[in-house]
């Protein structure tokens, strides 16, 4: 499996409208087992995306997914910037294959 976890910053005041845009770009994506928006309780502008993917394959394909590029393109104005993104190799979990 494949993971990601990253912190997005938006802009002041845009973090719940950048959610609803990062939601809808969530449908069908092929190869992900998990995609986790969460606010982050102690700053306003930021949220921390979770992700699990079959593998790395499958993730860099969603990116070319047209929701996903809709999501992007919507999104993109929103953000201003990424605080962090770290790339782990999950083992297994609640509602992830072991």
């Amino acid at each position: 499996m494949f993971g990601l976890i990253g912190k997005i910053r938006a802009h002041p005041g845009r973090r719940e409208e950048l959610v609803s845009v990062l939601l809808s770009g969530t449908g069908a994506m092929p190869g992900c087992l998990s995609y986790v928006i969460a606010r982050d309780v102690a700053d306003a502008d930021a949220l921390w995306v979770t992700e699990v993917w079959t593998e790395e394959a499958a993730h860099r394909a969603s990116l070319s997914l047209p929701d996903v590029q809709a999501a992007i393109a919507k999104g993109r104005p929103l953000i201003a910037g990424f605080d962090s993104q770290t790339r782990t190799e999950p083992v297994g979990g609640a509602g992830l294959p072991g």
